[in-house]
């Protein structure tokens, strides 16, 4: 029997483990344990997480990640992605290490093959967002497909503790258009961070415009005698790319996931958290931070 107050966080956690070790980097702070291992981005992590849990304060947490940078959309489009450099070399042991941590804390760490966190989290919130309400913390404003009645996004501000706070209302008041159409919208205008091109010439106040009108990359071209000549042309010229540019920027809510509810209930008090914390050395953080 599940009560009225359970509330579901699905953590983005490569979105705090980058932002967090970004935070740092300049200062040249890495911090190390005994190991050796540098654990600046680590200690970063635990702070946006559990000053996540407090403001939102949910019943259960599970944290989502990437797994290996080729998945389903780079087979799709091998340049997908492909302008990120690797990873800072500090950074690449933390990935192991923050997942142990988030172990200690007993939430669920998940990841799947070929897919991408973003899927992951897409997966979990069509799973359960008809059994409780859901809070998803990134940076990444992809996820806004996501937003329902029962689902809001926590976009990471700057500092620990601050969000941009994203409801379905707030959605659709600033951009007129409905979570799913998103990606239609991201196929016209494409995405540089993730490296596919859209519609050259087409930016994101016409993209919008264009959705908001014809409702989707079909619509479009059924009134393709509607447009200007300019939009006519850049759209047909790029038509197979379009459809390629959608499939990328969809989240894709059916990767195979295997999480009982029960495993994520968040039941950690203070002296959890110190032990797992010193247990991955980290001991300096509760008094750093306390």
């Amino acid at each position: 029997m599940k009560t009225n107050h359970s509330h579901l966080l699905l953590v983005d956690g490569m979105a705090l483990l980058f932002r967090s070790f970004y935070a740092t980097a300049p200062s040249g702070h890495f911090m190390f344990n005994s190991q050796g291992i540098p654990t600046n981005a680590i200690h970063g992590f635990v702070k946006h997480l559990l000053a996540a849990v407090r403001t939102i304060q949910p019943t259960h947490v599970v944290c989502c990640w990437d797994m290996g940078s080729t998945t389903f959309r780079t087979e799709m489009f091998p340049a997908y992605k492909a302008n990120r450099g690797e990873p800072p070399l500090e950074l690449v042991p933390q990935f192991d290490l923050v997942k142990e941590v988030v172990a200690a804390l007993e939430i669920p760490n998940i990841g799947v093959m070929g897919a991408e966190a973003d899927d992951c989290i897409g997966t979990l919130t069509k799973q359960y967002e008809s059994e409780l309400p859901i809070s998803i913390l990134t940076g990444d404003r992809d996820l806004f497909q996501l937003l329902s009645e029962r689902v809001t996004v926590y976009l990471l501000g700057k500092g620990i503790g601050n969000y941009d706070v994203y409801t379905l209302e707030r959605f659709q008041q600033e951009k007129g258009i409905l979570p799913h159409q998103l990606a239609d919208v991201k196929a016209l205008m494409g995405d540089a961070s993730d490296n596919y091109p859209g519609v050259r010439g087409i930016g994101e106040k016409t993209a919008l415009k264009l959705i908001q009108q014809y409702g989707s990359i079909e619509g479009i071209v059924e009134n393709m005698h509607r447009l200007t000549k300019a939009q006519q042309q850049k759209i047909s010229e790029h038509l197979d790319m379009l459809d390629l540019s959608r499939k990328l920027a969809k989240i894709y809510c059916d990767i195979p996931i295997a999480l009982r509810l029960e495993e994520a209930r968040w039941n950690v008090d203070e002296n959890k958290i110190r032990h797992a914390l010193q247990m991955l050395e980290l001991s300096g953080f509760a008094r750093n931070n306390g």
